[in-house]
């Protein structure tokens, strides 16, 4: 396979050869393993949106490459945030495949089609400005309260880069069954088209909603005007998928902006979160500047107020 062109989701065996910004690996046990020069690993082709760490896409061909996610992600460097080291090199090796010659992909192992299900569980979405403004932290304190008020809560993780740590966070809080885009065959979702992340959105929620699950959390992963995200918030599966939405921001001009967009579309926000509530003031500000309820950490996982959202008419949020 060394005129291979690889694909993103193409299983491969690389060499590591310089570590850099990603000196360790997250493991499918969830144990995080360090690296050291020479060190044979298994990893996924695929391209990546990190506004704070890397822009990588996949390469046209089985050329020394780069580690740029440590959930396993094998790519090209196209641009990296100023506070990034450059990142670990590694060296291909060849294409995972089976006795027939047919290479390994993570679509693989994806979840087939969801069964039929009479009924969709209570969806809260989670949608953020960009990463790391608080949406996995929103998202676990709000499935710790829920579960908290003896809901069977279901969550996922609909678009982003494969992180182990995000969905063993939701598991710890609570929720169960819990999926991300992996499960979809996707090792990110940076560069699939709307079909696809749409694809990914009905296959996570009709699974989840075939568990039985009475609620279901999903974060979004990025921000709004990045294009896939944008692309599924403006759609009308999701539309039609969710109940209510929360903003992660991480202060209050971003919010306000956020929250306009939001309305722009008819989604129900149901209020603001994220970063911001670990300062008063600016949570002071989101609130006059939105006329929308700011929720902190203990609010979200406090079972009497995580079960008030869910009694919340959608005809009636902003």
């Amino acid at each position: 396979m060394d005129d291979a062109v690889p694909m993103p989701g193409d299983l491969l065996l690389a060499r590591v050869d310089r570590l850099g910004q990603h000196e360790r690996l997250q493991l499918p046990s969830g144990r995080t393993a360090n690296l050291f020069p020479g060190d044979a690993i298994i990893v996924s082709f695929g391209h990546r949106y990190a506004p704070d760490q890397f822009e990588a896409e996949v390469p046209d061909d089985l050329a020394p490459c780069h580690l740029v996610a440590a959930g396993g992600i094998a790519a090209r460097e196209l641009c990296r945030h100023a506070s990034m080291r450059q990142p670990t090199e590694i060296t291909p090796v060849g294409l995972l495949g089976d006795r027939e010659g047919r290479r390994a992909n993570l679509a693989d192992w994806a979840l087939g089609a969801p069964p039929a299900s009479a009924a969709r569980p209570h969806t809260i979405a989670v949608v953020g400005t960009s990463m790391n403004a608080g949406k996995t932290t929103t998202v676990a304190n709000l499935i710790r309260g829920l579960v908290a008020s003896g809901r069977t809560v279901g969550a996922a993780k609909v678009t982003g880069t494969a992180a182990s740590g995000d969905t063993w966070l939701m598991l710890d809080a609570g929720a169960s069954p819990v999926f991300d885009f992996t499960d979809a065959g996707f090792p990110t979702t940076y560069r699939a088209t709307p079909a696809e992340v749409e694809g990914i959105f009905a296959t996570l929620t009709g699974h989840l909603a075939a568990k039985g699950v009475d609620t279901v959390v999903l974060e979004i992963a990025d921000g709004l005007i990045q294009r896939e995200t944008e692309a599924l918030l403006v759609s009308p599966c999701f539309s039609d998928g969710v109940d209510g939405v929360i903003f992660a921001a991480g202060d209050a001009l971003a919010a306000v902006a956020g929250a306009a967009w939001l309305a722009q579309t008819g989604l129900p926000v149901l209020g603001l979160s994220g970063v911001l509530t670990g300062s008063p003031l600016a949570m002071r500000e989101a609130e006059l500047a939105t006329g929308l309820p700011v929720f902190t950490i203990d609010l979200l996982r406090d079972h009497e107020h995580a079960n008030r959202l869910l009694q919340v008419p959608r005809e009636v949020r902003v």
